[in-house]
């Protein structure tokens, strides 16, 4: 499923669920969903995507408004740091809708089967609109400055003339409109998941007996280390929120934070074990029931291996390792190595790499290094050679514009 690639193949989450009885169903945007009519074992499906004119979305907004362009005449970026307030009803809101269609489903579902709902919000992605409300309510409030580390190539302010730029330098009101449209992003979706969860209406859910699961794809750069937009393994952009709630009937230990690396592979065998299905062998990821049950402390693995091939340049391309403590990153292309300590350093503005000559910070950068030499070694790509991490390999291209979907 994805950058034209066909559809996969193997079992899917909504698909084994459906076949044990639950109805499924799926709202908001899809994307890389080849084909987009495949719908990968959801029973129905209400779609829609920012980037489509004619979607059912886009349907809406023209229906509802004189817009011609419908959701696009907000004018904004679609990967860009400008911002501005929601151009409409707040009621035409992509968050607003998803929302609006995830309840719909739940009035009108069939109350026997228990059910299965994924709900794919739009944002906080550009671009950043929020409703005027929660724009302004963060340009009232102090700020962060971006986080610049001692291990940048630093950038010219004046390169935020290109909008959709991947690398800038963001100041004054440019960088407090970015921040406060993607904050109030967030926010707004906070706001729509409450109407969600206060929902008693016909068809509702029970709340002794649902598990809700929030997380997301990916965060953004938001000017951090002179980057915006994704595909890097900072923080700012690979750690994302993973919140799961259940009732009392699921007997999972309350208020429970687990600082142990989780990823998005862990959400179908977690979901699987929930329902008492069995995880087929095609699954990466492991259950997260024991964790959340207090059966177990952490999951079992003891460490996590980040993979991005060339997003602009083959100077991007990464791999990283983290146990949600340390991260080392070694960059394929160029062999820079990067080390962090996430406990001390959470923004990430210190590369222990850069001086672990000798003492404890070279035996922590050799231990993390040895990690990635085993976890790379037998690749195709020649990353590991005669025992050590060989530099200046580059990627096949995975994609092209002409494959890629929206």
């Amino acid at each position: 499923m994805g950058f034209g690639g066909g559809p996969i193949d193997v079992p899917t989450l909504p698909g084994m669920l459906r076949d044990h009885g639950y109805q499924t169903h799926m709202v908001g945007r899809y994307m890389h969903q080849t084909p987009a009519s495949c719908r990968y074992g959801f029973d129905s499906q209400t779609l829609g995507s920012s980037h489509v004119v004619g979607d059912l979305f886009d349907q809406f907004v023209r229906h509802e408004t004189d817009h011609v362009d419908g959701f696009f005449s907000h004018g904004l970026s679609f990967n860009g740091w400008t911002a501005r307030a929601w151009h409409m009803d707040e009621a035409m809101h992509p968050t607003n809708w998803v929302v609006n269609e995830s309840l719909r489903f739940l009035h009108h579902r069939y109350e026997p089967f228990p059910f299965f709902l994924t709900m794919s919000f739009y944002s906080p992605l550009p671009p950043l609109c929020p409703p005027q409300f929660f724009m302004d309510r963060y340009l009232r409030m102090n700020l962060p400055e971006p986080a610049i580390g001692d291990w940048e190539d630093p950038v010219p302010p004046g390169n935020t003339r290109i909008v959709d730029a991947a690398r800038v330098n963001l100041t004054g009101e440019q960088l407090r409109n970015c921040q406060a449209g993607y904050f109030g992003l967030i926010e707004h979706i906070d706001n729509q998941i409450n109407r969600l969860l206060s929902f008693r209406g016909p068809g509702g859910y029970n709340p002794r007996n649902t598990v809700v699961i929030f997380t997301s794809d990916h965060g953004e750069m938001l000017g951090d280390h002179y980057l915006f937009r994704k595909c890097e393994p900072f923080e700012g952009s690979a750690r994302v929120p993973f919140v799961i709630a259940g009732g009392g009937d699921l007997g999972f230990r309350s208020g429970q934070v687990v600082d142990s690396p989780v990823c998005l592979e862990d959400l179908m065998p977690t979901c699987l074990d929930l329902a008492g299905v069995d995880v087929p062998d095609t699954v990466d990821g492991e259950s997260l029931v024991p964790v959340l049950r207090g059966e177990a402390d952490a999951p079992r693995r003891a460490y996590l291996h980040g993979e991005h091939a060339p997003c602009y340049s083959q100077e991007q391309a990464y791999h990283s390792l983290t146990d949600g403590h340390m991260k080392y990153i070694w960059r394929p292309t160029t062999g820079r190595e990067l080390l962090f300590n996430l406990d001390q350093d959470p923004h990430e503005k210190r590369n222990l790499a850069a001086s672990a000559d000798n003492g404890a910070a070279a035996t922590t950068l050799h231990e993390w290094r040895s990690r990635m030499i085993e976890q790379l070694t037998g690749r195709e790509e020649g990353f590991v050679r005669n025992g050590e991490l060989a530099p200046g390999r580059t990627y096949k291209t995975l994609m092209s514009h002409a494959t890629t979907s929206t």
